[in-house]
């Protein structure tokens, strides 16, 4: 919590010496009541003691003046707001590791599961685009909001190949610069309409990459392409799918299966996510991807904004004041 005014915090210092004084108070009272010698008459007189009823009031005064202090000094909280719109470029490895099945049942189907809960998270006004590589890069599905287009391009997925890590990245910022492009309204492209869109208005672009492998096709350098990434802006969250101890059987020359040893780069990715301002995650099972991919979504489609909640303390005021004055009747007949 923060304060617009905190300097107003420092009347809360009258909270304690008002304590003080109440204290004081209730001593005088007592030292008062010894002085009444005739005590089986003062045992007539009083039939009951309020006993600790009395503090009730006193308490919620003081929790009443606290709180409208901390109102004076106009508190905010840190709230999440949806995102009207904005676009998430998925991008998946496909490549022949994805069939490792340290991470159950596979690599590739825990990730087109998570991949599903993403899409899930995502406001509706968000427009989503699928990216895979293994040998090669291939848009599957433009920016949109359809998202059974997306669902089913998803459950086609194969794996198959190797690794082209990089060019799917710089493949991915010539799709992310052709979306800004398009919702600028650059007569040279044509959009995916979104509802929530207005003419002119320039929505964030986002990147989710997840890769199990080391970069071993393409022509271009993954750390070069996320440099590129960082210049135009463009965040890549990433994500390294797999333990270190994956492994896949692979034909070689003569046709004959063998086993390769497939760990996730780690490092490189988590270079990237560094370099263009985003995040790294690890998920070594399908329960951690799918939660990776939960937060991935209140993150990418969630702004956090200052939000004033002064009422909520004023209302707190009036409520413990209220409630002090109505005891103070009800037990003692008198206000306050």
């Amino acid at each position: 919590m923060t304060f617009v005014w905190p300097v107003a915090l420092l009347a809360l210092l009258l909270i304690p010496l008002a304590v003080i004084g109440y204290m004081a108070a209730q001593q005088r009272r007592a030292r008062f009541a010894l002085h009444f010698t005739n005590l089986d008459l003062l045992a007539n007189i009083v039939d009951e003691t309020p006993g600790w009823r009395r503090h009730v009031p006193t308490a919620l005064y003081l929790a009443g003046l606290a709180a409208l202090i901390i109102a004076l000094a106009r508190p905010e909280v840190v709230v999440s707001v949806p995102r009207e719109e904005a676009t998430v470029i998925l991008v998946t490895d496909i490549s022949g590791s994805m069939n490792a099945e340290d991470v159950e049942p596979t690599r590739l189907v825990a990730a087109q599961e998570a991949a599903n809960v993403l899409i899930e998270e995502l406001p509706e006004g968000f427009r989503v685009s699928l990216v895979t590589f293994s040998t090669a890069v291939q848009t599957r599905v433009m920016p949109t909001t359809d998202r059974e287009a997306v669902r089913a391009a998803l459950e086609a997925l194969q794996a198959n190949g190797g690794t082209a890590m990089g060019d799917a990245l710089m493949h991915s910022l010539d799709l992310a610069q052709l979306e800004q492009q398009a919702r600028n309204g650059d007569p040279g492209t044509t959009p995916t309409p979104t509802p929530q869109q207005a003419p002119g208005d320039e929505a964030p672009v986002v990147v989710v990459l997840l890769s199990d492998g080391y970069n071993t096709a393409g022509s271009a350098d993954p750390l070069q392409a996320a440099d590129r990434a960082a210049e135009f802006g463009l965040p890549v969250f990433t994500v390294a799918l797999g333990t270190q101890d994956g492994i896949v059987q692979v034909p070689d020359s003569a046709g004959n299966l063998r086993t390769v040893r497939v760990p996730p780069d780690e490092e490189t990715l988590e270079e990237i996510a560094e370099r263009t301002g985003a995040r790294f995650f690890t998920a070594p099972d399908a329960s951690e991807l799918r939660g990776i991919y939960e937060a991935l979504g209140s993150t990418i489609g969630y702004d956090e904004e200052d939000r004033e909640i002064t009422p909520a303390f004023v209302a707190a005021a009036i409520f413990a004041i209220t409630a002090g004055g109505a005891l103070s009747l009800l037990w003692f007949n008198r206000f306050p």
